[in-house]
């Protein structure tokens, strides 16, 4: 009995000792695999998304349209294709800071009319669909009409003076992308009247039908 429990026991532990010695060399392939090293390794690198947050962000535009002369100004010039120069700052999701500046000559019969503004105001969009975007928009600004007309039989050219005024509109803007936007706007100016020393005021208004084009940086 003695002998044939030799027999099994000289057989049975190089069998225990190998199966051993794989277990533990299994355990440790396992828990290298699952290591922080080996997650590391394997972990994807996620691309950082650029910001396209359309908040506090700065635009500069250019419009092309027509200006229409409307009251004294359209008596010394002729309505005509214009351009202006604009600033947007999206303050909000629904409001917009925006600066407008133009300066045109109208001409007529050697009488003109010269127009020149900055209208500052606030642009506020009436909703939103996909990328496209109504607004209404209002405010004041610095203006700065001249003009040369007949008076008494003579040519007399005004002073230049600066005056206040205000300025309403309305429009509808059309996100391509993150860098584009274009639209349409149209707008009413009307600068106070300026009061001249030997010859009647200077007073008027005009109304300009733009398509605009806006750059965001």
């Amino acid at each position: 009995m003695i002998k044939k429990l030799n027999t099994i026991l000289k057989y049975l532990i190089p069998v225990v000792l190998i199966a051993t010695g794989f277990n533990s060399q299994a355990k440790d392939t396992i828990k290298n695999l699952t290591s922080d090293t080996k997650a590391k390794k394997v972990e994807p690198v996620i691309p950082q998304s650029r910001n396209t947050s359309p908040l506090n962000r700065h635009s500069i535009g250019i419009g092309i349209g027509q200006t229409f002369l409307m009251s004294d100004f359209s008596d010394l010039g002729d309505d005509k294709i214009t351009w202006d120069l604009f600033y947007n700052y999206s303050a909000s999701h629904s409001f917009d800071f925006i600066a407008n500046f133009h300066s045109s000559k109208h001409k007529l019969n050697n009488q003109y009319s010269q127009i020149t503004g900055l209208a500052l105001g606030i642009k506020a969009k009436t909703f939103q669909f996909d990328n496209f975007s109504p607004f209404g928009m209002g405010g004041f600004g610095f203006y700065q009409p001249k003009t040369r007309r007949l008076i008494d039989g003579q040519l007399v050219t005004s002073k230049t003076k600066l005056t206040f005024g205000f300025h309403l509109g309305a429009g509808a803007d059309l996100r391509l992308n993150d860098k584009f936007t274009v639209g349409v706007m149209a707008t009413y100016h009307n600068p106070f009247d300026v009061k001249q020393d030997a010859q009647p005021e200077v007073e008027g208004s005009y109304f300009k039908l733009m398509m605009n084009t806006f750059y965001t940086f």
